[in-house]
């Protein structure tokens, strides 16, 4: 040991404990931000786009006080709406804002959150290069902190975006919604890090966290489909439903913002006490040991043991979203009522058939743009397993690299099929009638959810290492366009970037095999370039 680094070591034991812990909080912050300079732009800019972009259409949609009226009316009386998109507190556009793009914005927000969290704290670890940094003069609970700095930084500015598009809408009204959008990103953020604690792996990690976002979507959405007001205890449970209840441009309820800060608290010191508990690779969840005889016998087999529980999480989302979108489908027409500027979102989103047809045709496009993210998350897979050296055993076997990654393959475009079918069933369920119809619309989504998956594999066999950012910026700027592009009256030449703007809009429309048969040869094209890149490159460690 040099002089140097003995003066350092002699430094660092003496000062005081609770500053050894935090030590080197400053430079992996800054090492975090580094590596998310594109993904926390990138999140940010579509979460804001999203919702800035909000006031405008709505004033399209509902430019008299006589049609917010009406729409305040329908909101009263349609549970399946609500359940959707959550109550309206004011005709003002603020609120209405606030009632269409908030809850969403706040979901997008705690996905970038545990995102963030668990890339910086289990993803470091279950890669070997936390104990890298751990072996320097690095606290004990920096890492954890650097990873929450890092999704408070980024929320920070989402907060800052919103502050400042929605100003004109209401200056407490947009401070409210900001910071509200924010405040659930944290509770994410915080939940996530417990949660990698509790497991070994960055996927499950990943997993447990989404699952309680799912689930606390769905009692945001049971409890608002029982009250109009958003005082069922149901509505009370979900972080979702704080957002919500916080009412912003609705006479804002500012103590709401408080129960939101006590479970960030709560729930970073819970991480903090953790994290100070466990020794570095471990976690208090372990891996259960596998059977004394193997049982799997192939590639396919391992990858299928890997990937059916994300198989099974996004299958009963899928069906149940289909449920509640088929129980909004009879009432579309008084929904929209005279409303002429709606009719002509959901026809471009659906078709020109009539009204029913393209609102069907319009959800279950709806439903296809989310499997893109499935077959996205799914095909990453392979990235996951290969830099995190999980892959080379397999492969220094009697397993070539094309079988290897077949199996996976297999279970992301399988799968996707798969879970469209899945969502077309429960919607025919909820929906009641044209179970054939609806299902061949579900299953005319799949060739576009494969380009998007073909993509993904052409960036994992080419550009292994910028994969992962380049293929979700792929999927959400697809999404985006989708979702926003319709309402906002995007050019046609920009929508069909998507190869979800080229497919029939089915059930209403003539069925045309052209495009989807060009559709799934475009996939197969990218499949098969991705796959030759695999096999000509080095893996990567």
């Amino acid at each position: 040991m040099t002089a140097t680094t003995s003066a350092s070591a002699s430094a660092f034991a003496a000062r005081p404990v609770g500053s050894r812990q935090l030590a080197g909080t400053g430079t992996l912050l800054r090492f975090a931000l580094r590596r998310d300079r594109v993904l926390i732009p990138l999140w940010i800019a579509v979460n804001a786009l999203m919702v800035l972009s909000m006031p405008g259409t709505l004033e399209g949609l509902y430019g008299t006080a006589a049609e917010r009226a009406d729409l305040m009316r329908q909101m009263g009386t349609n549970s399946s709406l609500r359940a959707m998109v959550g109550p309206a507190f004011d005709d003002s556009l603020g609120a209405l804002t606030a009632w269409r793009a908030g809850v969403y914005a706040a979901a997008l927000a705690a996905v970038m959150s545990l995102l963030i969290v668990v890339r910086h704290t289990r993803d470091e670890e279950e890669s070997g290069r936390q104990e890298l940094v751990a072996s320097g003069m690095v606290g004990r609970r920096a890492s954890l902190t650097a990873a929450l700095l890092t999704a408070a930084v980024a929320n920070g500015l989402l907060a800052l975006l919103l502050t400042a598009g929605l100003y004109g809408q209401g200056a407490a009204g947009a401070l409210a919604l900001a910071l509200g959008v924010a405040g659930v990103g944290m509770v994410f953020a915080t939940m996530a890090a417990i949660v990698a604690q509790l497991t070994e792996s960055a996927r499950l990690a990943r997993g447990l966290t989404a699952g309680v976002l799912g689930a606390a979507f769905v009692l945001r959405a049971a409890g608002d489909s029982a009250t109009a007001d958003g005082s069922s205890p149901l509505t009370w449970l979900s972080p979702l439903g704080w957002l919500e209840n916080l009412r912003a441009f609705a006479d804002e309820r500012w103590w709401v913002l408080l129960l939101i800060a006590g479970a960030v608290l709560v729930q970073g010191a819970v991480a903090y006490e953790l994290t100070g508990r466990r020794d570095l690779g471990m976690s208090f969840l372990p891996t259960r040991p596998g059977p004394a005889a193997g049982r799997l016998d192939t590639a396919g087999a391992l990858a299928w043991r890997l990937q059916r529980g994300s198989v099974l999480g996004w299958s009963i989302g899928f069906f149940l979203a289909g449920v509640v979108y088929g129980g909004m489908t009879e009432g579309a027409a008084d929904l929209v009522g005279d409303n002429e500027q709606a009719r002509q979102i959901i026809e471009r989103m659906g078709g020109q058939a009539g009204l029913t047809d393209a609102f069907v045709a319009s959800m279950v496009g709806m439903l296809g743009l989310i499997a893109a993210l499935y077959v996205v998350g799914s095909v990453l897979r392979l990235t996951g397993e290969e830099t995190s050296g999980r892959a080379e055993p397999v492969l220094a076997g009697a397993v070539g690299r094309l079988r290897w990654a077949g199996g996976h393959l297999a279970i992301a475009f399988g799968g996707a099929v798969w879970i469209m079918l899945l969502a077309g069933t429960g919607y025919a369920l909820g929906y009641g009638k044209d179970v054939g119809g609806i299902l061949g619309a579900c299953l005319v989504q799949v060739p576009a959810v494969w380009v998007i998956g073909g993509a993904a594999v052409l960036l994992h066999g080419v550009l292994p290492r910028a994969a992962v950012g380049a293929a979700w910026g792929v999927a959400g700027a697809v999404l985006l366009l989708g979702w926003v592009g319709p309402a906002l009256d995007v050019p046609a030449a920009i929508l069909d970037l998507s190869p979800f703007g080229h497919l029939p809009k089915v059930p209403g429309a003539e069925m045309s095999w052209e495009p989807v048969l060009v559709l799934c040869a475009i996939a197969a094209v990218l499949v098969a370039a991705g796959l030759a890149g695999l096999r000509r490159r080095d893996m990567t460690t």
